[in-house]
């Protein structure tokens, strides 16, 4: 039987991006509908999409509306800082308020929009591997005065989401589904549309309408991705549960040149790939979870995938 896979952040591409692009309007300004009456600038879904609307990047989710939680002062942590000013700052509020405003758009339940992917929202009759606690379960305690929510073994493991988070998270798969539902997303012409008109990030980044500018600097993933050749055309790679980490190649202090292709991570492990010039995907399902049952950190998890990418990268080169 194929594992099954908490898709976590991936969710924002394959669920809520295509239809954020199908169902809303991009520049019409949502202040009013999403409570933010003393924003003085427009909201605008172009701008949740490449997380550029200024919101910080994390609140945890406790059934709320986002802009009555962000009107409430709350202590100094990573999680919990502000946008950097005019720089896209990547946030989950953002995919959060997507969801609200589907919903809202539609009258139909975003998980019940999202399953028409193919993909499973949960709660899932079949339970991933399960994730340790992260830095954002002491996040929560320290904002809300409150512990997080009850963990579920069919929920999705990031606390951030485990209680359910509208466009954020909330989606698994197995390898055999995904691919089915890759193939439907590539040919709906989805990750075209959002590979395009970056917005400046922090740390260099770029992002477009749901997928970021991947660089091709020496030690990236981009890198290593450049040498798939044109015409590749659609891959799932998946990780042994419990697979150990080499050591990466270390990175560029600052994202450079484009390598042509675009990306996005999930906090749980998985990491999605697409190359506008040919339409080439791959998909990378991979555990966050280290042999010892510990949460793997930032490095040892791109350590992890790193092993997966050059493996099947391998393959191609002479």
């Amino acid at each position: 039987m194929s594992r099954f896979y908490d898709l976590a952040s991936l969710t924002k591409p394959l669920v809520t991006a295509p239809l954020a692009l199908a169902f809303l309007d991009l520049d019409a300004d949502r202040r009013w509908s999403l409570g933010f009456h003393d924003r003085p600038e427009p909201l605008t879904v172009r701008q949740l999409l490449s997380h550029s609307s200024g919101l910080p990047p994390w609140r945890p989710y406790t059934g709320e509306a986002v802009a009555l939680q962000l009107r409430r002062p709350v202590p100094e942590h990573p999680l919990l800082r502000a946008a950097t000013p005019g720089l896209a700052s990547y946030s989950d509020l953002n995919y959060r308020l997507l969801g609200e405003l589907l919903e809202a758009e539609t009258g139909v339940p975003f998980s019940r929009l999202g399953a028409a992917t193919g993909l499973s929202p949960a709660p899932w009759t079949t339970a991933p591997t399960e994730v340790p606690d992260a830095p954002d379960a002491e996040a929560w305690a320290l904002a809300t005065g409150m512990a997080p929510p009850p963990r579920g073994l069919h929920l999705p493991h990031d606390a951030n989401a485990r209680a359910g988070m509208r466009g954020h998270a909330g989606f698994g798969t197995t390898a055999p589904q995904l691919r089915a539902a890759l193939a439907r997303w590539v040919a709906a012409g989805w990750p075209r549309r959002m590979a395009v008109a970056t917005a400046p990030g922090e740390q260099g980044a770029r992002w477009g309408l749901g997928l970021q500018v991947l660089p091709g600097d020496p030690g990236s993933f981009g890198q290593l991705l450049s040498h798939l050749p044109l015409g590749f055309g659609l891959e799932i790679l998946e990780e042994p549960t419990e697979a150990t980490a080499p050591t990466a190649p270390p990175t560029a202090p600052e994202p450079g040149r484009p390598s042509g292709w675009w990306y996005h991570l999930g906090y749980t492990g998985p990491a999605l790939f697409f190359r506008p010039a040919d339409q080439a995907c791959l998909a990378l399902l991979a555990h966050r979870r280290g042999p010892g049952g510990e949460l793997l950190g930032a490095e040892l998890l791109r350590a992890r995938r790193w092993q997966a990418l050059a493996r099947f990268v391998g393959q191609f080169r002479p």
